[in-house]
C-alpha cells in the first residue's frame, strides 16, 4: 500500500480530499461518512467541534496502519479548523441536540443506535473478525455503548466527557451497562481508555466509574498534563482550557512524546483484537 502524506495541521482548512465521502443511510437517517483505505474497518469518531484537521490526521494514521476508516460527520462543519468562536457555537448546538442528550447519565445517546447500524454495515463491507471503533471528548463514550454491536471488538474511549454535568457519570443505561459488561467477560474482551491528569471535562471521577463499572475490562491510561500540547488551536486553547484531546490536538507528534505513543498503542490494540497481520512499523511517522 502507497503511504499517503500526512496532512499539515497549521490554520488551514482540511479538505479532505483523499477520503470518499458517502451519504450512508441507517435506521431511516442519512449521515455523511468519509472512507479510506483498506483491511477491517475502524469507525473513528470525532470531537468537539467536528472532523478537524487533528481528527483527520488521526484518521489517516489509521489508514496507513492497514485499516478501512470510517469516519462519520456528527456536528461541525467537516475539515475545518477549530477556531474558538465557531467551535463554541457547535458546542452550544450539540449540547440542546436530541441525538446526544449531553446532560443525561445512565443512558446512551441516541446516536449511538446509528453508530451500532454503521459498525455492522462495516463490517459487512470490510469482513475480517470485527471492527473497531474509538470515541473523543463528545463521542468518548460512544464506542462502549456500541459493544451492544456484536462486530464491535476493539473499544476505544478517549477523553469521555458526557454527561457534561456529572464529572462521575457514564452515559449509558445501567441495563446496557451489564450487557456489555457481560459480553467482554464473555469473548475475554478490554475497553481501553485515555484521558490527561488535570482534564476538566473527562475527570478522575469519571474513569474511576468506569473501573468500578467494568473491573479490569476497562484498561486506564493517565497521561501527565505536562504531556500535552502546550500550543493547540484556539478552541482548545480558549474554549476547553486544559489538557484534553490525547491523540489529536493535543498530541505531540515527536519521537518519545507520551500522546504519540498512546496513539501507537491504539494502533496495536486495533491490530491485535481485529487480528491484522501487518507491519505496523511501516506506517509509523509523523506529519
Amino acid at each position: 500500500m502507497t503511504k499517503q502524506p500526512t496532512r499539515p495541521t497549521g490554520l488551514e482548512d482540511d479538505p479532505l480530499d483523499d477520503f470518499e465521502r458517502r451519504a450512508i443511510t441507517l435506521l431511516g437517517d442519512t449521515k455523511g461518512v468519509y472512507v479510506a483505505g483498506t483491511g477491517p474497518a475502524v469507525i473513528v469518531m470525532a470531537e468537539m467541534p467536528g472532523i478537524s484537521p487533528h481528527v483527520a490526521r488521526f484518521s489517516r494514521w489509521v489508514r496507513d496502519a492497514g485499516f478501512t476508516v470510517y469516519m462519520p460527520s456528527l456536528f461541525g462543519r467537516d475539515g475545518a479548523f477549530p477556531h474558538a468562536e465557531e467551535g463554541a457555537a457547535v458546542l452550544q448546538r450539540a449540547c440542546v441536540s436530541a441525538e446526544f442528550r449531553a446532560f443525561a447519565a445512565n443512558a446512551s445517546s441516541p446516536v449511538t443506535r446509528w453508530l451500532r447500524a454503521l459498525a455492522s454495515l462495516a463490517h459487512e463491507q470490510c469482513g475480517g473478525r470485527g471492527v473497531g471503533a474509538i470515541g473523543m471528548c463528545f463521542t468518548g463514550n460512544f464506542a462502549l455503548s456500541m459493544m451492544l454491536e456484536p462486530s464491535l471488538l476493539a473499544p476505544v474511549v478517549c477523553q469521555p466527557s458526557l454527561p457534561l454535568n456529572d464529572p462521575a457519570g457514564i452515559q449509558i443505561s445501567p441495563d446496557e451497562l451489564a450487557t456489555v459488561k457481560a459480553r467482554l467477560e464473555r469473548e475475554d474482551l478490554t475497553v481501553l481508555g485515555y484521558r490527561f491528569e488535570g482534564d476538566r471535562f473527562c475527570t478522575a471521577q469519571r474513569f474511576a466509574a468506569y473501573a468500578q463499572a467494568l473491573g479490569d475490562r476497562f484498561v486506564a491510561n493517565v497521561l501527565p498534563g505536562e504531556a500535552a500540547n502546550p500550543d493547540p488551536p484556539p478552541f482548545f486553547k480558549h474554549v476547553v482550557g486544559c489538557p484534553h484531546s490525547v491523540v489529536t490536538a493535543h498530541l505531540i507528534d515527536a519521537a518519545g512524546e507520551p500522546t504519540l505513543a498512546a496513539r501507537d498503542e491504539i494502533l496495536s490494540f486495533f491490530a491485535r483484537r481485529l487480528a491484522l497481520e501487518a507491519d505496523l512499523g511501516r506506517s509509523r511517522g509523523g506529519g
